[in-house]
């Protein structure tokens, strides 16, 4: 949990207690938080209803700021009753709303009647009940809004979709106006984990969900571009009850880590010293970019001091990265990669005197002398580390030193899913086909904290806790994505030694943060890995609960974007 003051805002939501908890919840724990916070605090569902459907009107207005014309789509359980609520609000607020309500208001739950009862007497908009696929044909002109709220199925829908639901979901694929989902998009499986279904499901441009994300929100593509909005939204929820044996968490949280401000005596002694070590430049060409960008990563991240320790060859490239990074000369091999001679205990010793955190792997090849070499300083030294390429794979043929070299140290693995086969000896399929138990249990059995890069990267820690991370973009898939990653890691694992897991989880959700906020400014074909560095400083100042207490788990507030962006994403 990260505490803050309550942003500028919290006053719309005075009943929401202004803390962010984001564990993760099933179904079945979303509905017993509910439950819990009727029977043991005493909070009416009604009030629950409320203040989402508070949140959904204040969000569809945010976000769709041109929508004059709204239409609502309500099932008859509490997703509906949200938006019949939410209906009323917005024809309140002076929009034109139309209203289809799937199915006979004849026994409506008791908050969903009410809600009816409340929209209806008096009528607030056109108001419409619909019984049959036919009659649902009779109303395409409020198809042609410039808004559509699907408020059909929710959390506690089990697929498919079928009947009166299924022919909305036809209906609504007809048209072109945008859809924000109430909860999750109508069909889809709140506990499923995969990133799509093949059970149908309702478009969506934005989704809003209230009190914690549930496993879809975090895992599922629920929207129809990997940019457009993703929140939570807290209802009055107490902490007490927001509980889950999943074991899941949203690795934004661990995000307020850096918002704490520095000492004011504060030296760069306070913030460790990173050591990078990689690369690889010879006759047949080389590497030397990919530890530059890692040690670069790690300067930026705020690390007192960094080192990158290369082969000589590559020592003037890397050293030209920038004025305030150290270098350190490594023997070569003919090749240019690293020889074994390196291990010399009085070589050994300067090279690794006064570091507090290693990153190897980058650019470095796996020559016999550079496996020795890596091998035998991860055996010398006991100080944290962050393995990553070429490192991983040599550690991938030597599982058993794996598993030693992890015991009694914090040990960072960041494979891509390739890697990640390699490491536990299958397919990149079958690593794709169960990601969560492939990197869970790998980091139990081993100690280590996995760091398994893709959609929805996870952090599994090897207590079994699996981090799941929302930002990132697919101009992300290009070279040096990976080293920069390393660097990130490693240099907040400098600055909080104390607090490695939560670390980690921050340096991933930076690390796809900045890339989301330099593609406002570029392409997904041209952005580079180094061009999400100079969005680093905007990553770390970014608050993820927007100004109404929405938590960000993909996309961004208008806000944080430049001037020009602001215009496009409104419009």
């Amino acid at each position: 949990m990260a505490t803050k003051d309550p942003p500028n805002g919290w006053a719309r939501f005075p009943d929401v207690l202004p803390f962010l908890l984001m564990h993760i919840l099933s179904a079945a724990e979303m509905q017993a938080c509910d439950r819990a916070t009727t029977e043991q605090f005493g909070i009416p569902s009604q009030k629950l209803m409320r203040a989402a459907s508070k949140a959904v009107a204040a969000f569809a207005r945010e976000q769709f700021p041109h929508a004059r014309r709204v239409t609502v789509l309500c099932g008859r359980g509490n997703n509906g009753g949200d938006g019949l609520m939410t209906a009323r609000m917005l024809a309140t607020a002076g929009l034109e709303v139309t209203t289809l309500l799937l199915g006979s208001p004849e026994g409506l739950a008791t908050d969903a009647a009410e809600a009816w009862r409340e929209l209806a007497s008096p009528a607030h908009g056109r108001i419409y009940v619909v019984t049959t696929a036919e009659e649902l044909t009779q109303h395409s002109s409020a198809r042609a809004a410039d808004l559509i709220v699907d408020a059909v199925v929710g959390t506690g829908f089990k697929p498919p979709l079928k009947g009166l639901a299924l022919a909305a979901l036809d209906w609504v694929k007809a048209g072109t106006a945008p859809v924000l989902a109430v909860d999750l998009p109508s069909g889809w499986p709140a506990d499923e984990t995969a990133a799509t279904v093949n059970t149908p499901v309702f478009p969506a441009d934005a989704v809003i969900t209230f009190t914690a994300p549930k496993p879809a929100h975090i895992f599922g593509q629920l929207t129809r571009r990997w940019d457009q909005p993703i929140v939570v939204a807290p209802i009055g929820s107490p902490e007490e009850v927001i509980v889950s044996a999943l074991r899941l968490d949203w690795a934004g949280a661990a995000h307020a880590l850096t918002h704490a401000p520095r000492a004011a005596a504060a030296n760069k002694g306070n913030f460790g010293h990173v050591l990078v070590v990689g690369g690889t430049l010879g006759k047949a060409g080389g590497k030397s970019g990919a530890p530059a960008v890692a040690a670069l990563a790690a300067l930026r991240s705020g690390a007192g001091l960094v080192t990158a320790a290369v082969p000589v060859p590559a020592l003037p490239l890397v050293a030209a990265v920038a004025p305030e990074l150290m270098t350190w000369p490594l023997a070569a091999t003919e090749g240019g990669q690293i020889a074994a001679e390196n291990l010399a205990p009085v070589q050994l010793a300067e090279l690794t005197a006064g570091k507090t955190v290693l990153a190897i792997g980058p650019g470095m090849g796996q020559s016999s002398q550079t496996v020795k070499f890596t091998t035998g300083l991860l055996s010398a030294t006991r100080i944290p580390v962050v393995i990553d390429a070429d490192a991983l794979n040599i550690l991938a043929a030597k599982p058993v030193l794996l598993a030693k070299l992890a015991k009694g140290r914090t040990m960072v693995l960041t494979p891509h899913p390739g890697e990640m086969a390699r490491l536990v000896g299958t397919t990149v399929a079958e690593i794709q086909a169960n990601r969560l138990y492939a990197a869970r249990s790998f980091a139990q059995r081993n100690g280590v904290t996995v760091v398994l890069k893709g959609w929805r990267t996870l952090i599994a820690h090897p207590d079994g806790r699996v981090a799941v991370n929302t930002t990132g973009n697919p101009a992300m898939a290009k070279g040096g994505s990976g080293d920069l990653l390393t660097g990130l890691v490693a240099g907040l694992l400098a600055q909080y030694p104390t607090e490695p897991a939560r670390a980690v989880e921050a340096a991933v959700y930076l690390h796809g943060l900045a890339a989301d906020l330099a593609l406002r400014e570029r392409d997904e074909h041209t952005l580079l890995a180094t061009d999400s560095l100079q969005h680093l400083s905007r990553a770390f100042r970014f608050d993820s609960r927007g100004p109404n207490g929405y938590v960000w788990l993909q996309g961004l507030p208008v806000e944080s974007l430049p001037a020009t962006a602001s215009r496009e994403a409104a419009q």
